[in-house]
């Protein structure tokens, strides 16, 4: 194990001694609505973002795994493990362990390997950074090994990865965000058949992204509280998953125990919302996009309740500023950030208005994702 200056950000070369063979990178995702649906069944509509998480690797002759991460809150030593004996408890590193991990269940072969790993992707702010990472590394092991997998199954081991190693009970969304989602482009999936289409952003509208400051952790208690309700609700109302109760039955959910009435209103209305959503893309309604976006955060905020103050705050100055068609919660919650729908050209001055006045009444430190500052 070797340690060095947290302000150090060694090269490949200069960490192993030797050039990578392998450099990929994977994006992490903005969900533009469909919070909480994936994992029981339904529609989801995500986008990727500009920033990515870059993985560099060689390969060696023995079992040995050596991994470096040049996150600034992660860095400062070359991390190890052999393969076959994976353990998890070893925080970033568990997503490299659960990779080679799932990779060896499945019956892959691989030898030991070096890795750097870097990423612009913010942790904790609801934009996938798990993910991200998850694919960026099935990527670069796909690549050094010849691995016949195409990219929607590299998605589907990377949630194996969150699931079954790190302990976090996330659905597909993610990672197939990262894996074939594009700049520009919402990603329409139905996460029970896997079956998804591309639909272009309409012209007229600036997507904004505001990182609250305040991070979250889906390998938490809250997260797995909120699927443990969901599917409860499920079982009660006789249904395999709440994605097959139709929304004209939702007087039913007024018999369940509270919350799950609520929880169970919020994703099959949220359900709803993501085909609305849909049509209101392919006609160019952005007003309607905008209300779909508010009304979104509010289920999510009163139904659902996977938003905090911060949150709230930053949905409430969007709906102040006149440039603004729609706002809401992205991500598991508890934190992260928020996606604003903003006028043609307004959106890195929008961007920039609510987080001052943001970080002013909050006392945050936000940070603009997208539009991205001029040099990011």
């Amino acid at each position: 194990m070797r340690s060095m200056s947290p302000d150090v950000n060694p090269s490949f070369q200069e960490l192993f001694g030797h050039p990578a063979q392998v450099a990929v990178h994977a994006p992490g995702r903005v969900n533009l609505i469909g919070e909480h649906t994936d994992y029981n069944g339904g529609f989801v509509l995500p986008m990727a973002i500009p920033q990515q998480t870059h993985v560099e690797l060689r390969r060696r002759d023995d079992r040995r795994v050596r991994a470096f991460s040049a996150n600034k809150s992660q860095a400062g030593e070359i991390l190890e493990f052999e393969l076959g004996a994976e353990a998890a408890g070893k925080g970033w590193l568990d997503y490299v362990q659960g990779v080679t991990h799932v990779l060896q269940r499945e019956g892959h072969t691989l030898s030991g390997v070096e890795l750097r790993i870097s990423s612009e992707v913010p942790l904790g702010s609801g934009l996938s950074s798990s993910a991200s990472l998850d694919v960026g590394l099935l990527r670069a092991l796909r690549a050094a090994f010849s691995l016949p997998l195409d990219d929607v199954q590299l998605a589907l081991l990377g949630q194996r990865v969150e699931v079954d190693f790190v302990g976090a009970p996330v659905g597909v969304m993610d990672p197939m965000a990262a894996s074939i989602a594009g700049l520009g482009v919402a990603l329409f999936l139905d996460t029970r058949h896997m079956n998804f289409e591309r639909v272009p952003l309409p012209p007229g509208v600036d997507v904004v992204i505001i990182n609250s400051g305040v991070a979250h952790n889906h390998s938490a208690g809250d997260y797995r509280v909120r699927r443990a309700e969901c599917e409860r609700a499920a079982a009660l109302l006789g249904v395999p998953q709440l994605r097959d109760l139709p929304e004209a039955e939702l007087a039913r959910t007024e018999r369940l125990p509270d919350p799950l009435g609520r929880r169970t209103r919020h994703v099959v209305t949220e359900n709803a919302r993501v085909l609305a959503t849909v049509e209101a893309l392919r006609a160019g309604d952005l007003k309607r996009l905008g209300q779909l976006f508010y009304a979104s955060h509010d289920s999510q905020r009163l139904d659902y309740e996977v938003s905090v103050p911060e949150i709230d705050l930053l949905v409430d100055l969007a709906r102040e500023d006149s440039d603004v068609y729609g706002a809401r919660l992205t991500g598991g919650g508890f934190g992260g950030s928020v996606v604003m729908l903003a006028r043609d050209g307004t959106g890195t001055a929008v961007a920039q208005r609510i987080s001052e006045r943001y970080a002013a009444r909050s006392g945050q430190r936000p940070a603009i994702l997208l539009p991205q500052p001029t040099g990011a």
